[in-house]
């Protein structure tokens, strides 16, 4: 039963995918097959993320809903296909023309989809459920979106680690699986699933941007390459001494020190490593490009952006084919794109309000340079034309505020306002060196570059950097949410334009290097024997330039991947690595829960990350953790001191506090008999419903 509902969620999914395709040959009819099948897929996941929720709005989050919703997406697949009949011509994906999008794109998928695999909660042999570094915070409270969303049925959502308090967290990248959980899949699948489609669409989407923009193969390659795996020096942290470096002169002894970092712990208690080499595969985020103590903070696209963060990975998935949209009608003149653009940036907001803010900062940017170079233009008519195209960005601006003002209004700017979202903050995340060493050491030879690239590419292209730099210097001195690192969500957004150019540059000076070389090979034949030191020479200088600019990220990905359980290909086994997120005793009690207690029931529990109740019941809690809260910028503070009176002073207010906040049942596991003095005497006289080992819940009343 359980296979035929994931199959049928999957189903419900491919109709999204057919209309959205449908939908970009009728938008794109002249882009060829690949084109439109990225415009496609973004287009149907914005339908998957939209349509539920519209329905719900009216008719709550069932599976009714989903239905209606499932209908309006075919039927606007069916309207896309009559209407596009005539102007539409999809032509045959050529694998040979293609070759470079796959040897880039395929990769970069299976990378994400194994990472997935093994970092979404797994099944331990033990009955618990293991997840992998990255996944250990961030996972918990978007299990709990997930399950609220469809167990409670409330629309729109609430808090259900901080009841009564409305979710102004922008929560479609989490509704869009409880689509999938409402009808009637497992918890990891409907996580996967939507997740997996965003992310091909986000990799397809990077990499034809670049191909797009710069028109040239090799160029999209090595930027999306950047962009995902890219980083900078903190790569040499790990072979910081002599003692480190002459130790793995053979093979013999790289295969001895990869042994040694192979052997992880799987609790939240490693023990610390001897050295560095051992720290990168069992230290708790001790990673060439997140290592907190040595000032590595530009993490890895992948690693820590995209399978962590739910509302970053559904956000890209519309930002960058947004972005090529941007491009084409803002440089290119395809002024038809504005109206299908406006739309596309107009349901962003409550998908990733930073990708939302990062495309109109951009959007702003090429309006306000297209605005002031018309009054330069001399011809009459060129002038004439300038103002038509500067009439359709202005068209595609007010689509986009109309359609993201009451999501801002309702629901962003409401809960920025109470937790302080804004404030003047200069240097970013950077706390331990000069500016300028920060960025070199975090971003390498992207950010030496960055600046003889700007140089050197065309004035088009360095109008449309120029969004990307208005984005950064931003960042630089405002924060615009209560956790300052997080201002990297939009300025991953100018690193994606970074590697752009930077890519650029290198590839022609590969070029010009190449040609170099092959001129003085033709022109010192010998006895018929070309020389190739010069072009040896430069094929090891580029390998060198590559392999720094990549090294860190492939060792962060090496890290995050056997962090979750996995097949180790040395030993030929499977390795329950992962790290424990939720035993196997609160695991059967929440299965308990699904099958007995009513969604509407309030428990009172502690408040670490990975409360199980909330995660996997959807059922309200008390209060949530702080870590969560916090940078939400909601008021949790009450509700989190009375959780620890409920526990440690019952006798004095345990009643009139459960009747303040409607607590139902009370629970007895690991985290709260360690983390409260509790007084055992008062609570004996409740009714114990369910017991396992050195878990008890008790109902109350």
């Amino acid at each position: 039963m359980v296979f035929v509902l994931n199959a049928l969620s999957l189903l419900y999914m491919l109709v999204y995918v057919a209309s959205g395709f449908l939908a970009a040959r009728f938008i794109f009819p002249k882009d060829r097959l690949v084109k439109q099948i990225m415009f496609g897929m973004a287009l149907g996941l914005m339908m998957l993320l939209w349509l539920p929720v519209l329905a719900a709005f009216i008719m709550g989050f069932n599976v009714a809903a989903q239905l209606v919703a499932l209908g309006i997406c075919a039927a606007v697949g069916v309207l896309c296909l009559i209407f596009g009949k005539e102007r539409a011509k999809t032509g045959s994906f050529d694998v040979k023309k293609e070759r470079a999008l796959l040897f880039t794109c395929v990769p970069l998928i299976l990378m994400g989809a194994v990472l997935m695999g093994n970092h979404y909660i797994t099944d331990a042999s033990n009955g618990s459920l293991h997840v992998g570094q990255c996944t250990y915070g961030d996972l918990c409270m978007h299990l709990g979106f997930i399950t609220s969303i469809s167990v409670q049925d409330t629309f729109p959502p609430m808090y259900s680690i901080l009841p009564d308090t409305a979710l102004g967290y922008p929560f479609l990248c989490d509704s869009v699986s409880s689509t999938f959980y409402t009808l009637g899949s497992t918890l990891r699948f409907a996580t996967i699933l939507p997740a997996l489609y965003a992310y091909i669409t986000v990799v397809l989407g990077v990499y034809l941007f670049f191909e797009d923009w710069f028109k040239r193969d090799s160029i999209a390659v090595l930027a999306t390459w950047l962009f995902f795996v890219g980083g900078g020096f903190g790569f040499a942290y790990f072979f910081d001494n002599s003692k480190t470096l002459a130790s793995l002169t053979t093979p013999e002894a790289w295969e001895k020190w990869l042994d040694e970092t192979m052997n992880i712990n799987i609790t939240m208690n490693h023990a610390e490593p001897l050295d560095m080499g051992s720290m990168l595969m069992n230290g708790w985020y001790k990673t060439p490009t997140n290592f907190v103590d040595y000032g590595l903070r530009w993490v890895n696209s992948i690693a820590d952006m995209l399978i962590p963060q739910r509302a970053t990975l559904f956000g890209w998935s519309l930002l960058f084919p947004a972005l090529q949209m941007l491009r084409r009608a803002a440089i290119d003149g395809e002024r038809r794109l504005f109206i299908t653009l406006g739309v596309i940036a107009g349901a962003m907001p409550l998908v990733h309000t930073h990708s939302f803010f990062a495309l109109g900062l951009i959007s702003v940017f090429l309006i306000a340079y297209k605005f002031i170079a018309q009054f330069k233009i001399k011809d009459e008519l060129t002038r004439k034309t300038s103002r038509i195209n500067l009439g359709y960005f202005f068209a595609f601006g007010v689509i986009a505020v109309v359609l993201a003002a009451p999501q801002l209004i309702g629901f962003t700017f409401r809960q920025s306002s109470e937790g302080g979202f804004l404030k003047l903050h200069f240097n970013w995340c950077n706390e331990s060196d000069s500016w300028l060493w920060f960025y070199i050491k975090n971003m390498g030879f992207i950010f030496l570059l960055m600046l003889p690239a700007f140089l050197a590419t065309k004035k088009e292209n360095r109008v449309f950097y120029g969004g990307g730099l208005l984005i950064w210097a931003l960042c630089e001195f405002v924060v615009f949410q209560p956790n300052t690192y997080d201002n990297n969500k939009l300025l991953f957004v100018w690193f994606a334009l970074t590697c752009g150019i930077v890519a650029e540059f290198i590839m022609n000076a590969w070029s010009r290097l190449a040609a170099d070389g092959n001129d003085k090979a033709n022109n010192g034949k010998k006895n018929g024997k070309k020389p190739i030191g010069n072009r040896l020479a430069y094929g090891v200088v580029f390998a060198v330039l590559i392999g720094s600019m990549l090294l860190s990220g492939v060792m962060t990905l090496a890290r995050e991947y056997v962090s979750g359980d996995h097949f180790d290909v040395k030993s030929f086994k499977y390795k329950e690595s992962g790290y424990e997120v939720v035993s196997s005793e609160l695991k059967n009690l929440t299965a308990w829960i699904n099958d007995n207690i009513e969604p509407d029931a309030t428990f009172l529990t502690a408040t670490n990350h990975n409360n199980a109740i909330a995660m996997l019941t959807g059922r309200n809690i008390v209060c949530g953790a702080p870590t969560f809260l916090h940078f939400h910028g909601v008021n949790y503070y009450e509700r989190y001191n009375d959780v620890k009176r409920m526990y440690e002073q019952p006798g004095e207010c345990f009643r009139e506090l459960a009747e303040k906040y409607g607590v139902d049942y009370v629970l007895f596991g690991s985290w709260e008999q360690n983390g409260y003095s509790v007084d055992y005497e008062f609570f004996r006289a409740l009714t114990p419903v369910w017991s396992e080992g050195g878990t008890t819940l008790y109902k109350v009343g």
